[in-house]
């Protein structure tokens, strides 16, 4: 029996899937059928994952609400009134919903974390070049990465063993948890709890020099410039397949000079080397997904959604959300864990986990506490 045998997955439309259109939800490239499955999928099926089909996702992977001009809009189907974010909207809804058991996505700056938080289940970004991703329209070949959405942590790790199974670095049995410098948030706070209950030493490491809006902003404009010359042909032939928002973000990414886009590049890779050593020791570092809760559905996502989650691919780290509960609003609450080492993220976000019926706050500690004996739970419910 295969390791993924009947398991349903769905498969973002910017991945190629033999035989369905491969649109990365632009509207110029409806009617493209993909010859072949991309390497990432063919791996899937070998085995014996069910692929059900494409999943929509926001226009390009540009973008943080999946609300698609040419087809349709994604809803969050447990907190209606909310946006189930993006670009990976699909895979995150479909997840929530039971449609499927896993969404195979991409994240360039969150774009499968994100939408993980707000539906409410686990997004893991594998680190950088884990995941081959040949068969895959690029956003950003310098930050994509392909990963998954799951109900649950050991699902997802059982999907990155079959898409990368060398992924990781030897796990520990006392990993050193870490958070940032001054984070007080209730969230933050409530989850270090949790860890400190586990027996996790948890460690505040400083990183120096780092903006998190600055480096987020550096990793949007290398997407945009990389998108316009992956695009440039289509756009030319064919402008109405392209909504007036995207037409403008190309624009003026081919008004740039290749100069401008070669020094994002050196200041990403210097921010890159400067986090790795501040996190030397560190197996874990442990954030929020995002500075707010989900926004309303409808509404543009706020410029700062993904300052957090960018960190993870400026830095080339794993990275895995994880669902801990609802907030005072009934908004669903998440955290991410990042790190060197894929098995470590996705085993501490099983860990530390709470189910989104739960308040962030409210979580009962003896399930940890019976947990310590043993070591650490793969997930609470």
């Amino acid at each position: 029996m295969s390791s993924l045998d009947g398991v349903t997955i769905g498969i973002k439309a910017n991945i190629a899937v033999q035989g369905l259109p491969w649109h990365g939800g632009i509207g110029a490239y409806r009617d493209r059928i993909a010859e072949r499955d991309a390497p990432c999928v063919a791996a899937l099926r070998a085995a014996g994952a069910v692929v059900l089909g494409i999943l929509n996702m926001h226009e390009a992977g540009l973008g943080g609400s999946s609300d698609n001009p040419f087809f349709g809009a994604v809803r969050n189907p447990l907190w209606p009134g909310l946006s189930p974010g993006g670009s990976s909207g699909g895979g995150a809804s479909a997840v929530a919903a039971g449609l499927c058991d896993a969404a195979l996505g991409t994240d360039t700056l969150g774009s499968i974390r994100i939408p993980a938080a707000y539906c409410g289940v686990f997004g893991h970004k594998p680190s950088a070049g884990l995941v081959a991703t040949s068969g895959v329209m690029p956003l950003s070949w310098t930050l994509d990465s392909v990963g998954v959405q799951a109900a649950t942590a050991s699902l997802c790790a059982a999907v990155l063993a079959v898409l990368a199974p060398d992924a990781g670095l030897p796990d520990k049995d006392a990993p050193v948890c870490a958070v940032l410098e001054g984070a007080d948030d209730p969230v933050t706070v409530a989850t270090v709890a949790r860890a400190r209950a586990l027996g996790l030493d948890v460690a505040v490491p400083r990183l120096p020099d780092y903006d998190f809006a600055a480096m987020r902003r550096l990793g949007l404009m290398v997407a945009e410039m990389e998108a316009e010359v992956t695009h440039r042909q289509r756009l030319a032939a064919c402008p109405g397949g392209f909504s007036d928002d995207l037409r403008r973000m190309l624009a003026w990414a081919a008004a740039q000079p290749p100069a401008r886009l070669a020094d994002a590049r050196r200041q990403i890779g210097d921010a890159a080397a400067r986090i790795r050593d501040a996190l030397a020791g560190i197996d874990v570092l442990l954030l929020p997904t995002t500075p707010q809760p989900p926004f309303a559905f409808g509404q543009a996502p706020p410029a700062d959604q993904a300052d957090l989650t960018a960190f993870a691919n400026i830095a080339g780290l794993a990275a895995t959300a994880f669902p801990v509960g609802v907030g005072g609003n009934g908004a669903p609450v998440s955290m991410q864990a990042v790190s060197v080492s894929d098995l470590m993220s996705l085993r501490i976000a099983g860990a530390l986990s709470i189910g989104p019926g739960r308040e962030f706050g409210g979580a009962s500690e003896a399930a940890y506490q019976q947990g310590k004996a043993s070591g650490l739970p793969e997930e609470q419910p």
